[in-house]
């Protein structure tokens, strides 16, 4: 007699399957990430699982046994009398979108499906509630909308297309830019815009994005879809999936035709405005060159007529004549310097030569001619050597003593003062005149600037410090200017030792 156990297993009972399915549902319950709430039809909450706590912030010990009304907005309880009323009908509610209440007060947008409890005699004895937070969902559908209304409402062409070229997405401006519809562009290969010649181009934009490299301001020339080309300016970008991977591109193109043809104008006029320059700086050189000729003839004669004179009447206009022919020599002289620096044939007769000595020395000229005047000169060394040309460097100390005269009207007093370190001599030529404003200071070494509205009856082309900034620059020195209007100027510069 064969006493060996039976090999087939022994069949369960229906208790124990009855229990293990409740054991898998209880564990699946306690591990979504959904909150999963189970209610009577008097709203009276059941079962409250982790996911539940987590959503909206109550303990399962706080809300066993509790209305559901808790967690439901004041103006939405409405929305709870309609699922209810589905609900003991044997209905069922999927995917209800609305909003809860956390037990901070706020409100968390939720997907809720609903489902009857129903017990073992059929009769309906409350609801599963089933409800998903939707916040980042709706986050990014919002994201999404903006997006798609930027696109829709910009004026750059956006396009996007995949790595192989083909094109996924055709904005309105990308319509009105290129001539071709969204139906008509999506679907198609980008070379559907791009001229024959320019293909290479394409290539070399996909093997970048294709890096995960972007493409920024490139200039280039695409075609309309009646055959003409449009200049523009392309930015191109990866488009990158979920994980990381460069699925295609996005790019955005600005119509730079009217841009291009400003500037393309704008050098035209350039080109124009320098010609007539060049023109205009030849002329006042060759104006200024056959002007002394005369004037050196009218200065030799007066000469001679002053030597023949003997009435003083005369002799005293003779004088006056003189000075006027002196001052339009000096004036011819620095135009003719301004067309030599426009011309870069300024020349410097540099050598060694004492600051000091020549600053006395100008200083002793100007006070011979304008004898109304007190100049003094302040220094705490008498020898200072500098490397420079003398006569050009004596030039700029006539400019700066002439122009603090001529603007001092009232207080006839100019102070010059010279001082050094190891590396520099600087010297100053200070007035106490009508001054000058911070906005002004601005331009007064440019060519032909003149501060009109404080001088208007005081004559001069402005060229005299235009001519003073070039020959210290020069000289690899510097010049500046400080000034208060109504308390007078400081003219600067200064000389590398």
């Amino acid at each position: 007699m064969d006493i060996r156990p039976d090999p087939s297993p022994v069949p369960k009972s229906v208790l124990s399957l009855a229990q293990e399915k409740q054991a898998m549902l209880a564990a699946i319950v306690a591990t979504s990430d959904d909150a999963i709430i189970s209610k009577t039809l008097d709203g009276i909450i059941t079962t409250w699982n982790h996911a539940a706590e987590y959503i909206f912030g109550y303990s399962e010990a706080e809300m066993v046994g509790r209305h559901i009304s808790v967690i439901i907005p004041e103006e939405r309880y409405a929305e709870e009398d309609y699922i209810m009323g589905q609900i003991s009908k044997g209905k069922r509610i999927e995917h209800f979108e609305t909003f809860r209440l956390r037990k901070d007060g706020k409100l968390i947008p939720l997907s809720v499906s609903v489902s009857p409890i129903i017990n073992s005699n059929g009769r309906i004895i409350g609801a599963s509630k089933i409800a998903r937070d939707v916040s980042e969902r709706q986050k990014s559908e919002e994201k999404d909308g903006i997006l798609a209304a930027i696109i829709a409402t910009s004026d750059d062409t956006i396009i996007s297309k995949t790595l192989e070229g083909i094109i996924t997405s055709w904005n309105p401006a990308a319509e009105r830019m290129f001539g071709y519809t969204e139906t008509e562009a999506i679907g198609q290969h980008i070379s559907l815009i791009i001229p024959l010649e320019r293909y290479k181009e394409e290539t070399y934009i996909i093997g970048q994005i294709a890096r995960g490299k972007k493409i920024e301001h490139f200039e280039t020339v695409r075609q309309h879809k009646d055959g003409r080309a449009i200049s523009i300016s392309v930015s191109v970008s990866p488009v990158v999936d979920s994980k990381g991977n460069v699925i295609g591109a996005s790019k955005i193109a600005r119509d730079i035709s009217a841009r291009l043809a400003a500037e393309e104008e704008n050098a035209r006029l350039y080109q124009q405005i320098k010609t007539l320059n060049e023109k205009k700086d030849e002329f006042i050189g060759l104006a200024s060159h056959e002007l002394k000729t005369p004037l050196t003839s009218i200065s030799g004669y007066l000469q001679i007529l002053d030597r023949m004179i003997t009435d003083n009447k005369a002799k005293h206009f003779l004088t006056k004549t003189r000075q006027q022919v002196g001052k339009l020599t000096a004036l011819i002289g620095d135009l003719l310097d301004v067309s030599k620096i426009e011309a870069g044939k300024l020349q410097l007769a540099t050598e060694l030569f004492d600051i000091h000595q020549l600053t006395a020395d100008t200083i002793e000229v100007i006070r011979l001619n304008n004898p109304a005047h007190e100049i003094s000169l302040e220094t705490a060394t008498d020898g200072i050597m500098v490397t420079g040309d003398p006569n050009r460097i004596e030039q700029v100390i006539i400019n700066l003593l002439t122009n603090g005269i001529r603007y001092s009207p009232k207080v006839k007093r100019i102070e010059v003062s010279i001082s050094s370190t190891n590396h520099e001599v600087q010297v100053a030529v200070k007035d106490f005149g009508i001054g000058i404003t911070t906005e002004q200071l601005a331009h007064i070494f440019s060519r032909f600037y003149r501060v009109d509205n404080l001088t208007p009856s005081i004559s001069g082309l402005g060229i005299g410090l235009y001519l003073s900034h070039e020959i210290i620059t020069r000289h690899n020195g510097r010049i500046w200017a400080d000034s208060e209007p109504g308390n007078g100027s400081t003219f600067y510069f200064s000389l590398p030792l």
